[in-house]
């Protein structure tokens, strides 16, 4: 039953019992209170908190049936109405962090974190999210949005030059957004074999030919500083320890997905025996799995460590001004349909021979890739959506024509001639190009770059969309849900392609019910964030508080907490040496 039902119920009974006129007694004042006072009191009280939430008043029915049905994680079906431009819980998240300036504890947090937050100035927003029952939902990340408020609860200390077991380089691979997936997963290894990382070096030879280094995408200082308690990075190898080796470094490629068992039994000997060892092609050399404390090193590198030079993050910022003075808010699609993409997934998008002949063409880039039939990989779901399925998909969900689109793409197979159906359906179409004109030219000669500049503004948009689950579409899924679950749409892509295949056998009304039924389960809120789902940067499980609503035990646990083990890194799953001047020893000691 509804709140308004419940007061208009209440009120009925109140009527037949005191007839005509009632009136509720106070015992503070000792006089009579109208029922029409009483009222505009409580609208009073509820707007003071619907003005403080932004959340609350707006959704008094919902509120209502997921209390009745006695769970918070309402789950809602395809049919159901939803907030496009909003996750759940996106809005309390950003009014809690706002407010407290540091990121809300979760109930696993250490009893003198949660203090240190309350102390902080999250005493009140902590009273009120308590009140409303959603306090426990809300803590939005283990490793917190502000760097030294986890810094004693969960850095380990980082390795002393002198004791590591000597120094490791890694050559990343592929893309800006691939390579970032190697630099977060190296400071990991570094970790695993208490090395010290040199800063990474960037792929130059890929499909991009982006010239790039570390320090011309992201911030080198910040990148050392912030990771000084966890792994000791510096900018290069000593020359004299450079002049001790003699020779150039040595070179190994480990299997891909390998277990820090794979690196403590065949990499640390080399590294030892080497003590300068190069890791190449690294890209998604380290498993999906890892220990928690792993997991949220993972965290702290890729959302906080790495972070864009001043000169990328500031035009990021300028284009992202540009298009709130336009609209209020706007959607960011990155739209993955460059010829190297459609060839690699082995799609046919109906441009007859010429399109066959292209797309083959640049498929022999890549010798192993095994023969695909078009049609099977479509009804997978592995073909990325065209620009048009992607524009119907967006007005299915409910946004109208006047939305206005930021496109983060690179050059577009087929051109305008693609892009097309896009522009109609969403008239109010930008791109970094458009935004920017003449002052994107420094940038133009570098791809890196100008991937770094969409990836600023694509997470810093209302909705960020997506046309495929590509790298850059995973690292920034992942990061959205990690700073509070902002809207975040992925395409239900192996259920959508049978409905874009008979779409013209359907009314509008039918089309838009399916796409939304589809798509149930990939709008970016909290519920899909589970354990052992999907690649860990695009679900970072271990990083984000996610425990569902308890009413029944909530407020016990919240008084009775004690606080959870934390142990160091040495005292997690695997014992890591530190020491070891005998390269005959047996170096490892395994803790199960």
């Amino acid at each position: 039953m509804g709140v308004a039902k419940v007061w208009r119920y209440s009120c009925g009974v109140l009527a037949n019992t005191q007839k005509q006129h009632f009136f509720f007694s106070c015992w503070l004042w000792r006089r009579p209170i109208s029922c029409t006072k009483v009222c505009g009191f409580m609208l009073f009280a509820l707007g003071l908190i619907s003005l403080f939430t932004g959340y609350v008043a707006s959704n008094l029915e919902l509120y209502s049936q997921r209390l009745a049905k006695g769970a918070w994680f309402y789950k809602q079906d395809g049919d159901a109405p939803i907030d496009i431009w909003k996750s759940r819980y996106g809005s309390l998240v950003k009014l809690v962090i706002k407010m407290s300036k540091q990121t809300p504890p979760c109930p696993n947090l250490e009893s003198r974190t949660r203090e240190r937050w309350r102390e902080g100035g999250g005493g009140f927003v902590s009273s009120l999210l308590l009140l409303l029952g959603l306090e426990e939902n809300l803590c939005v990340t283990l490793t917190g949005s502000m760097p030294h408020l986890m810094a004693d609860t969960e850095k380990a200390a980082a390795v002393n030059v002198r004791s590591s077991n000597g120094y490791l380089l890694i050559a990343t691979s592929g893309g800006l957004n691939q390579q970032r997936t190697g630099i977060t997963d190296a400071v990991v290894v570094a970790r695993i074999l208490n090395a010290t990382l040199v800063v990474p070096e960037l792929d130059h030879h890929s499909f991009w030919k982006d010239d790039s280094d570390f320090f011309d995408i992201f911030d080198v200082k910040w990148f050392i500083s912030y990771l000084a308690k966890d792994v000791t990075v510096v900018k290069r190898v000593p020359e004299k320890v450079m002049r001790l080796m003699g020779k150039p470094p040595y070179t190994m490629r480990v299997p891909r997905k390998s277990e820090p068992e794979y690196y403590l039994d065949q990499v640390l000997p080399v590294l030892l025996k080497r003590r300068v060892l190069q890791l190449t092609k690294f890209d998604f050399r380290l498993a999906n799995d890892l220990d928690e404390e792993l997991q949220k090193l993972r965290c702290r590198v890729n959302y906080h460590a790495l972070r864009f030079t001043k000169p990328i993050r500031n035009f990021g910022q300028k284009l992202v001004v540009r298009m709130r003075k336009m609209s209020r808010r706007f959607v960011a699609v990155h739209l993955r349909f460059e010829p190297d993409m459609l060839a690699f997934s082995g799609c046919y998008y109906g441009g007859g021979d010429k399109e066959r002949y292209e797309l083959a063409e640049i498929r022999k880039r890549w010798a192993t890739l095994p023969e695909l039939i078009p049609d099977e990989e479509r009804t997978r779901g592995r073909c990325p959506l065209t620009p048009h399925e992607v524009g119907l998909m967006l007005r299915a969900l409910g946004f109208k024509n006047d939305t206005y689109l930021y496109v983060a793409s690179g050059e577009v197979y087929g051109g305008d001639k693609t892009l097309q159906p896009l522009k109609e359906l969403f008239p109010n179409f930008y791109t970094k190009e458009i935004v920017s004109g003449d002052e994107l030219k420094p940038f133009l000669p570098y791809s890196s770059r100008l991937a770094a500049i969409d990836y600023v503004v694509c997470d810093e948009s209302d909705v960020f969309v997506t046309n495929n689950n590509g790298n850059m579409a995973k690292i920034l899924a992942g990061s959205r849900r990690y700073m509070g679950h902002k809207r975040t749409i992925r395409p239900n892509a192996k259920r959508l392609s049978a409905l874009f295949q008979a779409r013209n056998k359907m009314d509008w009304d039918t089309f838009s019910r399916k796409v939304k039924s589809c798509q149930s389960g990939f709008m970016g809120e909290p519920e899909e964030v589970r354990l052992g789902r999907g690649e860990f940067h695009e679900y970072p499980s271990s990083c984000i508080c996610k425990t569902p609503f308890n009413h029944s035990n909530f407020i016990e646990k919240y008084n009775n907490h004690t606080p959870s083990a934390n142990p160091s890194l040495l005292d997690s799953r695997y014992r890591y040496i530190r020491n070891s001047s005998d390269l005959d020893d047996k170096i490892l000691q395994k803790l199960h």
